[in-house]
């Protein structure tokens, strides 16, 4: 085996001093041990040849394995870097950091990494994920995982607005925010969480109440609006004002148990948010979190929902929730899908869809 593998090492010595490309020199080494698994296999046992090349073909046939294995790695990272469009070794190593809609860094390949070699994404999804520009309404038990998954995912601009502050019953299901974090603001605690787990991405805390009055505004600097809200009249408003600038909506709720989430999108067939809820129920009917309690793990599988579900929106991957609405009942462990549809009476989105 000593004697194959030193004119192994000889055969790529030679070649490097001759300049041949290293992936030539490669080949012929795969070709030199593919000839010596096969004598190996052809030859009876204790026949000289097979004993002056190691007397069995399982560890050339390790050793072959091996190799395709790295090739198949160096291939990879190859493929990966071309994806991302950073073809110039030289960018990498410059002090400037690479533009957020641009070529991503060595740091930023191997972060995003796992969503490269997803098929569906890859690196022309990575790179709409960095140019991607996300609200996300209300800061609570929703707002908080879906703020941090879309923060690890890279999605560019991240925006947050809500007027609370963090309490210490948040800390029962609002895991983006730590006891330190009691009588902050919550935009401002959460833009310092996402942004200490992700530096390469730009978070604006709006530490304001939604209203009317600047909706409309503030969400023309978005292409998409996540609402994770606890009251109707914030809903109802963010509906509306998202169906005018025609802005992909995801929405969701939770009550005690039970969680739900859809995509609203009018400008693209699918019903808008009061199509589906014309009219908020009685209060009586829907008690708040604080009064009916709310099991502390259900808003992170929602709110991960949400984040998921805006990473498909942006990307294209998938199937979206666009005319469906998902229901997750964690007390019994089922979830179904509802068809919705857009109704043409409807008075936010009906003149749009009739």
């Amino acid at each position: 085996m000593a004697l194959v593998l030193g004119f192994a090492a000889a055969l790529y010595a030679y070649g490097a001093y001759a300049k041949v490309p290293t992936f030539i020199r490669w080949r012929a080494i795969a070709v030199l041990i593919a000839l010596v698994v096969g004598l190996q296999l052809a030859l009876p046992d204790g026949h000289p040849i097979r004993q002056l090349t190691g007397g069995s073909a399982q560890p050339w046939i390790a050793l072959f394995a091996f190799l395709l294995l790295g090739a198949a790695y160096v291939r990879g990272l190859a493929w990966l870097k071309a994806q991302s469009g950073d073809k110039d070794p030289a960018k990498a190593a410059a002090p400037v950091p690479a533009p957020q809609t641009g070529s991503f860094s060595e740091a930023e390949l191997e972060r995003y990494a796992r969503h490269m070699i997803l098929r569906e994404i890859g690196g022309p999804g990575q790179k709409k994920l960095a140019e991607a520009k996300v609200l996300v309404v209300g800061a609570g038990g929703l707002g908080a995982p879906a703020l941090l998954y879309l923060g690890a995912a890279g999605v560019g601009t991240l925006g947050v607005i809500d007027d609370d502050t963090v309490d210490n019953s948040n800390l029962q299901r609002q895991v983006i925010y730590r006891q330190d974090d009691i009588g902050k603001a919550k935009v401002l605690a959460a833009s310092a969480a996402v942004t200490a787990q992700n530096p390469n991405i730009t978070v604006k805390p709006y530490n304001r109440r939604l209203t009317r009055e600047i909706c409309a505004e503030l969400f023309a600097e978005y292409d998409l609006i996540l609402d994770g809200t606890d009251n109707f009249e914030t809903r109802y408003l963010v509906n509306e004002v998202a169906c005018g600038l025609k802005i992909p909506l995801i929405a969701a709720a939770l009550t005690q148990w039970e969680g739900q989430i859809s995509t609203y999108d009018p400008a693209n067939g699918a019903p808008c948010y009061a199509c589906v809820f014309p009219k908020a129920p009685d209060a009586a009917l829907v008690p708040s979190c604080a009064e009916a309690g709310v099991l502390g793990p259900l808003p992170g599988v929602v709110g991960s929902m949400m984040a998921v579900e805006a990473i498909k929106v942006v990307t294209g991957a998938g199937q979206s929730l666009r005319g469906r609405l998902s229901i997750y009942d964690a007390l019994y462990g089922e979830s179904r899908t509802v068809g919705v549809k857009p109704r043409p009476d409807c008075t936010v989105c009906g003149a749009a869809t009739s």
